[in-house]
This record gives C-alpha cells, structure tokens and sequence, in this order.
C-alpha cells in the first residue's frame, strides 16, 4: 500500500495562488483553508484568504479574515491597508478612513514603500485627508462663527481645537532641550497683558534701531553665526546654517553674562535691558541679542531650552515679508511691534524679503511662576550647572 505525503501549508498556499491565476478562486479557498487548519496561527494565511474573497466581491468575509489577522497581530501594516480597502468598498470613505488612519502611521518610509504599494497608500492618503476636511468643515458649520468664543485667546483655542479634532492640525506640544517645568500650559504665543512693560520696549524702537544701525554699519564682522556646532556633535536640521552667517547673532547678554563691549556700543539698549524684567539666573539668563537673518533664508523648526522662562521678540529691520511659526500659529512680523512666546513649543522663522531681517531676541521669566516659586527655579538651573561644572 502506497502511503501518501500529506502537502505543507507552504506548498498548500502555493498551490493556492496559482489556482487564483486560473482564476479558479474555489479551488484556491478550500486550498488556503486546508493550510489554515495546519497553521492556525499564521496570519499570512487568513490574508490570503481574504484575498480570495475580495476577488470573489465577497468583501464581509475579507473583512472577517482580515480581522482574524489582526487579532494575531494588530499591527500588521498590509492587513490594515487592505482592510481599509475592502470597507472603502463595502461602507464608503468615511467608514474606511479611520482604519486607513491607523494604516498610515505604521507605513514605510516613502523610500521604503514597495512600488505596488505606492498607489493604495496613496490612495489612503487621498481619502483620510478628504474625510478630515469634510469633517472639520461639517464641524465649524454646527458651531457657527468662533468669534463668539469671546477673547482673542479664547477665539484661537476653539479655532485650533477644531482642526485637531478633525485630524488636519497637529498636536504641537512643549519639548524643552534641558527642563520641562510641570503644569505650565503650552502657550504658543502669550497675552501682551502679562508684560505690562511691552510698550515701554516698543517705545524705544527708534532708539535702539539708531544704535542698531551703527553696529551694522561698523561692526558687522562682530555678528557671529548662531549655530556653531562642534565636529563631534550631529547637526540634524542645522546643517544649511551651520557656522553660516547667513543666521547671525550679537549679543548683549550671553547665559547670564553682561557683554560689556557691546553694552558699551548701543548705551541705551543696554540701559533699556537693565530697565526690563529680563530672566536672571547666574550662569543660565537672561540672553538678550541682535539677531540677524539673510535674505531668502530660513530657520528650520526647532525647541529651546526650558518653558519656565519665554523669549521676547522685537522687530527692529523689516525690509520686506517676514514670518515666524509657533505651533500651529504663524504670524508676520511687524515693525516695532514685539510678542512673547515659548520656545520649547516647535518654532521656524522665514526672511521672504530680498535684504538682511534683524531683531532683538531677550529672556523673561514665564510670569505664571509664583514669586516664591521663581526663586527655587533659580537655584535648580544654576544648580544643574555647578555640579556639571570643571
């Protein structure tokens, strides 16, 4: 007696496939199912044999086997690609988004992506992003004008929220370089009101553009590139602007060290700065500088150091458009006319204009530190840098 050699699943799953060239899609099922029963656990199998039914317009059960692959292994990138799919198919756009969503995140790189994979991730692009503006337009036409949140804070926070909430504007968190202070809210860009002493910096534009001036006229060598890295540190981002003047910087204070030649060179800057409430801590702040970027250059986005102290900007040589992105807010800037952000919220600044862009760039403490509080945050920073210290 003659006793048979029972198939493999890999040799059943082959046989499989080209029965599906035959177009023989019954055949290939009872094939693929044989093999599922050998190999319970294989997740390839159940996607095959969704394969089969989506071939056969049997989209319910290539959801269901789909489903079974997921349960195997939740994040399998083909398994929901193809389930988004076939409920595209079955359910429409909207139904198929959420799981295309899901599809995206785990996707190749674009130089990764096989190329018979390019047109349906593609696809799920196209239809993710749809839903999301028909979504964020279906929300705004329930809510009506936002304006009637009530301030202008208010206004920008239910205007973001829906964009988030429709999945068109991204989540733009505090990431500082060196402390991530607890509970302090994430502000791209804070209320005026909170730095009462705005107006007397706007005040002494003309002044400080006067003095500006003439550093510019004869002591332009003394800006210096702002990015510096040394050879063994990565550049990331920085490498366009890397020990480039094209981004420069003069400064007046440097980490909390009078620059005293510079001082002496714009007195009335200088005796401005001394007037203001700039953020001080021995060895850390305040940095208060000219900072000047070329024409047609760009700052890649970025985060600074710590959210317990903000950054003050004041425009001074505006020879053109000049934008500056935190968050999601981006805004131009104007002529003497100064804000206050945080920096360790991802910012990016752009000179559009065809000629040199400069402005004075100080710290000042984030203002919702309790007195008592503040003076402990002190201690911590310079703490940190008395023990690293030689």
């Amino acid at each position: 007696m003659v006793v048979g050699v029972q198939s493999s699943p890999e040799q059943l799953l082959a046989d499989a496939m080209a029965a599906v060239r035959r177009g023989d899609g019954g055949t290939a099922l009872g094939l693929i199912l044989r093999a599922e029963a050998m190999a319970p656990h294989d997740a390839n199998l159940k996607m095959q044999r969704a394969l089969v039914h989506r071939m056969a317009g049997a989209f319910s059960q290539a959801v269901a086997a789909l489903d079974e692959a997921l349960a195997l292994d939740p994040y399998n990138f083909l398994a929901l690609l193809s389930k988004g799919a076939v409920v595209e198919k079955l359910s429409g756009e909207r139904a198929a988004a959420r799981i295309y969503q899901n599809a995206l995140k785990l996707a190749p790189d674009a130089d990764k992506l096989p190329p018979q994979l390019q047109a349906p991730v593609a696809r799920a692009r196209e239809v993710v992003a749809r839903t999301q503006a028909e979504l964020e337009a279906f929300l705004r036409a329930q809510l009506g004008p936002v304006e009637t949140a009530g301030t202008d804070q208010a206004v920008q926070r239910i205007d973001e929220a829906i964009g988030i909430y429709s999945g068109r504007r991204r989540v733009y968190n505090q990431e500082p370089l060196l402390l991530h202070y607890p509970r302090l809210p994430a502000i791209p860009f804070y209320p005026r009101e909170l730095f009462p002493w705005l107006g007397e910096l706007e005040a002494a534009t003309p002044a400080i553009q006067e003095e500006l001036a003439a550093l510019l006229s004869g002591r332009m060598d003394a800006f210096a590139p702002y990015i510096a890295f040394p050879p063994d540190v990565p550049v990331n981002q920085w490498g366009e602007l890397n020990h480039s003047r094209r981004w420069s910087s003069l400064f007046l204070w440097k980490d909390g060290v009078r620059q005293d030649l510079v001082c002496e060179s714009c007195p009335r800057t200088a005796a401005l700065l001394d007037a203001i409430p700039m953020a001080h801590a021995p060895d850390f702040a305040p940095t208060a500088m000219f900072s000047a970027l070329d024409a047609r250059t760009h700052i890649p986005p970025h985060t600074g150091s710590t959210n317990v102290r903000l950054l003050a900007h004041l425009p001074l040589v505006l020879p053109g458009p000049a934008r500056f992105r935190v968050g999601a807010e981006t805004r131009e800037w104007k002529l003497g006319e100064a804000w206050v952000f945080d920096d360790t919220i991802e910012h990016e600044a752009w000179n559009d204009a065809d000629a040199l862009r400069v402005i004075l760039i100080i710290d000042v403490w984030n203002p919702l530190l309790e007195p008592g509080e503040l003076e402990l945050v002190k201690q911590l920073l310079t703490a940190r840098n008395r023990f690293y210290a030689p």
